[in-house]
C-alpha cells in the first residue's frame, strides 16, 4: 500500500487586499503518494500557485489541514517550519534561482551551508548531486558561463542535495527551448522513476503529458484529478535527429 507524503483537507486561504476578502483555495483536499510524478495547471488566478506555496510550507492556510511526510504542518511554529522546508523539499524555480558570483558547485552547496553540514562533507554531497544531472564536469563554471539548460541542471542539483522526500517544480521549463524542455522532463522522469515524488506547476499541456497525475484547479477550487499514461520524455530525445533529418 502506498504512503502520503502530502495530505490536504479543505485547503483554504484568504487574502485581504483593498478591503476586500480574496478567497485564493477553497477547500482543496487531495492526497499525493510518495513516489507519483503529479502536474498542477490552471489558468492564471485558479490558486496553483497558492495551493504550491502550501504544500511547499511556503505560506499558511486560512483553514484545512496539511501533512507533510506524517507532520502535521499546522503545529510547527516558523522555525521548526523551515527546518521542515530545508530537510523534505526540494525547489526547482523557472528562473533558476542561481547565485550569478557562485560556481555550480557553491550553488549546489547552499541548502547545506544554511543546514549547518561541514565544508568537506558539503563538497562531496554537491559534486555527487551533480554528478546525477550530467554537470560533474561543469562544478566551477558559473551560471554565465553555463546555458539555460544547463542552469537548470544545477538548480535541480541543489534541490536534491538535502535528499529530500518531494520536489516542488514551478515553471521549470518556462525559460527553456523545447528540445531542452524535453532533456528537463527527461531527468525529473528518471529521477521519480528512481523513487522521487514530484509536483510541478505547468500550464503547459506538452510539459503535463510526462507527469502521471494531473490535478486541475480554476476559480480557487480543484475541478479535475486524473491519472495518465506518460509519455516517455527520453525516447521523444531519441527520435528528434532522425524526425529533423526527414525533415
Amino acid at each position: 500500500m502506498a504512503t502520503p507524503i502530502i495530505v490536504a483537507r479543505d485547503l483554504a486561504k484568504d487574502y485581504v487586499m483593498g478591503g476586500h476578502v480574496v478567497h485564493a483555495l477553497r477547500g482543496v483536499s487531495a492526497t499525493i503518494d510518495e513516489g507519483d510524478f503529479v502536474a498542477v495547471m490552471g489558468p492564471s488566478g485558479s490558486g496553483k500557485s497558492t495551493f504550491m506555496n502550501l504544500v511547499g510550507c511556503l505560506d499558511r492556510p486560512t483553514g484545512g489541514s496539511y501533512v507533510l511526510a506524517g507532520e502535521e504542518v499546522a503545529k510547527l511554529n516558523g522555525d521548526q517550519l523551515a527546518a521542515l522546508r530545508n530537510r523534505r523539499i526540494g525547489f526547482v524555480f523557472q528562473s533558476f534561482h542561481l547565485l550569478p558570483r557562485a560556481d555550480a558547485l557553491s550553488n549546489v552547496e547552499l541548502p547545506m551551508v544554511y543546514g549547518g553540514i561541514a565544508r568537506r562533507q558539503r563538497h562531496e554531497k554537491a559534486m555527487k548531486a551533480l554528478t546525477r544531472v550530467g554537470l560533474a564536469d561543469r562544478y566551477h563554471h558559473r551560471p554565465n558561463q553555463l546555458s539555460g539548460g544547463q542552469q537548470q541542471r544545477v538548480a535541480i542539483a541543489r534541490a536534491l542535495v538535502n535528499d529530500p522526500s518531494l520536489i516542488l517544480a514551478d515553471e521549470p521549463t518556462g525559460a527553456l527551448d523545447s528540445r531542452t524542455s524535453l532533456e528537463i522532463m527527461a531527468l525529473f522522469q528518471e529521477l521519480n522513476r528512481g523513487g522521487m515524488s514530484v509536483v510541478m506547476v505547468t500550464h503547459e499541456p506538452d510539459v503535463a503529458q510526462f507527469a502521471r497525475r494531473v490535478l486541475r484547479f480554476r476559480d480557487g477550487r480543484l475541478i479535475e484529478d486524473h491519472r495518465q499514461t506518460p509519455a516517455d520524455a527520453a525516447q521523444m530525445l531519441a527520435r528528434e535527429p532522425a524526425e529533423q533529418e526527414a525533415a
